[in-house]
């Protein structure tokens, strides 16, 4: 049994890590435009740091149930992999919408005024004189 969970915990870290290292490839790729540089390489270190403060505590959460298992070790030995890889998935996704938004953000309210400005004149065009 301390044989699976040993296991268990290197794979599941090895996923972590692995995926918290794309969360900083993806940022660095977003980062050479030059206009959201800076944002995007302080909020890739930013999420990668949460997923991977969020990602092991879900790991060792999940390990717990394998000294539950009396009978049944491998069994739960894949069914705890299993949902240490689906909830990390589900987490990397969450964190790359969350890099993405973040980065969005300085180029969206650089265009907000141009917005505004073009729905004045166009409302002051259509106004009856």
């Amino acid at each position: 049994m301390i044989m699976l969970a040993l296991t268990y915990i290197t794979l599941a870290l090895a996923a972590l890590i692995a995926l918290c290292i794309m969360i900083l490839k993806i940022g660095h790729l977003i980062g050479t435009c030059p206009q959201s540089k800076t944002a995007a390489h302080a909020a890739a270190v930013t999420v990668a740091t949460g997923f991977a403060a969020i990602g092991s505590g879900g790991i060792i959460v999940i390990g717990s149930g394998l000294a539950l298992a009396d009978g049944a070790a491998l069994p739960a030995f894949f069914l705890s992999l299993g949902f240490a890889a689906l909830c990390l998935g589900l987490g990397f996704t969450h964190a790359i919408a969350t890099l993405r938004a973040v980065v969005r953000m300085p180029a969206a309210k650089g265009k907000a005024p141009k917005a505004k400005a073009a729905k004045k004149q166009a409302a002051s065009e259509t106004a009856p004189a």
